[in-house]
């Protein structure tokens, strides 16, 4: 890699506020780690050898597992990828690498989510939580096309598509929980009620929060003759060129996606494996 392919900010002091919330960052991953062990210890050992559906859980298992240390990778060397910035100076925070890590932990929850609604559509004969459930993988693989379209061009519409379909995907996945509070009762009611209430917050923060985020900024790149970079060229950029920078004003935007992201969308993926292993209960 050449030298001109790492830019160091001009102050790589840690700025207080980012250093807090880095070290959260951190402690928050290694806690999910940690309870990830203790989940596969529990199913994979205790429960699930005395259940039918062992195989299954080890397979809710495996997907929380890629999710849960990508989003670890992704906490412990965080970057914004439009704007190529990161906290360390290394290889692992190219944009690239972390997209790809991003892709893939994406993928593995979103499979997770389809994997307990097909379970439950089944269960109850649900065909509208079916539906949702064929849904969700197709969907978000189109989302990471525009994610990485917006990478690699730089241009934030791309990011504005991709959380827009979350939007979607997970207004559905609403419907389909709401389908089912009728057919059960007890704890199962209220856990899916309150998949319903966390999915409503959800959408409330990409819907006044995330998505105006990126037209905002679509808007001003474009206001201001802002280039676009072609796939190809955009692919060597985001490969080679890294900005290391600590200061609060170029991460105050992006702290409070990823802190919601590192944390509760990964305690969502650790909670699905528990309700999918104890579903003969």
């Amino acid at each position: 890699m050449s030298v001109e392919g790492r830019v160091r900010s001009k102050s790589p002091a840690w700025s207080n506020p980012v250093a807090r919330w880095w070290n959260l960052l951190t402690l928050v991953s290694g806690a999910n780690i940690a309870i990830w062990f203790l989940l596969y210890r529990e199913f994979h050992i205790g429960l699930a050898s005395r259940f039918d559906s062992s195989s299954s859980t080890e397979l809710m298992l495996l997907l929380s597992a890629a999710y849960v240390f990508g989003c670890a990778f992704r906490s412990f060397l965080p970057r914004a990828d439009v704007q190529r910035i990161c906290l360390f100076d290394t290889w692992l925070s190219s944009v690239v690498v972390g997209r790809s890590v991003a892709t893939l932990a994406e993928m593995c929850f979103a499979a997770q989510w389809t994997i307990v609604l097909l379970r439950l559509g089944t269960m109850t004969g649900s065909d509208t939580t079916l539906h949702v459930a064929f849904a969700i993988l197709p969907l978000i693989l189109v989302a990471e096309g525009f994610s990485w379209y917006g990478v690699l061009t730089t241009n934030y519409l791309g990011h504005a598509i991709e959380n827009s379909i979350w939007a979607v995907t997970f207004a559905a996945v609403g419907i389909g929980l709401v389908r089912l509070l009728p057919d059960f009762d007890g704890a199962v009611r209220v856990i899916l009620a309150v998949a319903c209430v966390g999915i409503a917050g959800y959408l409330v923060f990409l819907t006044t929060v995330d998505v105006p985020m990126y037209v905002s900024r679509w808007r001003d790149k474009m206001a201001n003759g802002h280039r676009l970079l072609r796939p190809i060229e955009g692919l060597r950029d985001a490969s080679t060129r890294w900005v290391v920078t600590r200061d609060l004003a170029a991460w105050k935007d992006e702290i409070a996606w990823m802190s919601l992201y590192f944390s509760a969308a990964v305690w969502t993926s650790l909670t699905l494996c528990v309700f999918y292993a104890l579903e003969n209960r």
